[in-house]
């Protein structure tokens, strides 16, 4: 199964099929995503549903774009998407519902992309929204 992840700009794609566990992102095991702080984030579908659910099956990721964090987040949805989308097509409907379920209950941007994007910068002022300052003197 192939199911793409986003956030931002970062876009991850997560290639789904039978195995023996195995997660890999970008060629290198899931243990290892940089930076270690954010690896936790990378690790919580794993963590919420157990290891057991991930035994039979193998996932490829590979992660475009973004920051360090966009693409942490990318990876995350992709990797939970995958795994509803596996269960939907090669398992059964009432198991899918209960990770999908659990996957929600905790964090909706696991499965829905964020649609907020970067908004550009107008004239007449530093950014997007802020103006110069203004003087009468």
């Amino acid at each position: 199964v192939q199911v793409f992840g986003r956030k931002k700009t970062a876009t991850a794609v997560a290639y789904t099929k039978e195995g023996n566990g195995m997660i890999k992102v970008n060629g290198v095991p899931i243990d290892l995503v940089q930076p270690p702080t954010l690896r936790y984030k990378v690790l919580e579908p794993i963590l919420l549903l157990g290891k057991k659910r991930f035994e039979g099956v193998d996932v490829r990721i590979r992660v475009r774009g973004g920051g360090a964090t966009a693409r942490i987040y990318a990876i995350r949805q992709a990797l939970s998407k995958s795994l509803v989308a596996y269960y939907q097509k090669f398992v059964d409907e009432t198991s899918k519902k209960e990770i999908k379920d659990i996957l929600l209950n905790y964090d909706k941007s696991m499965l829905v992309a964020d649609p907020r994007r970067c908004e550009p910068k107008k004239f007449g002022g530093p950014g997007a929204r802020a103006r110069y300052q203004k003087s009468y003197r």
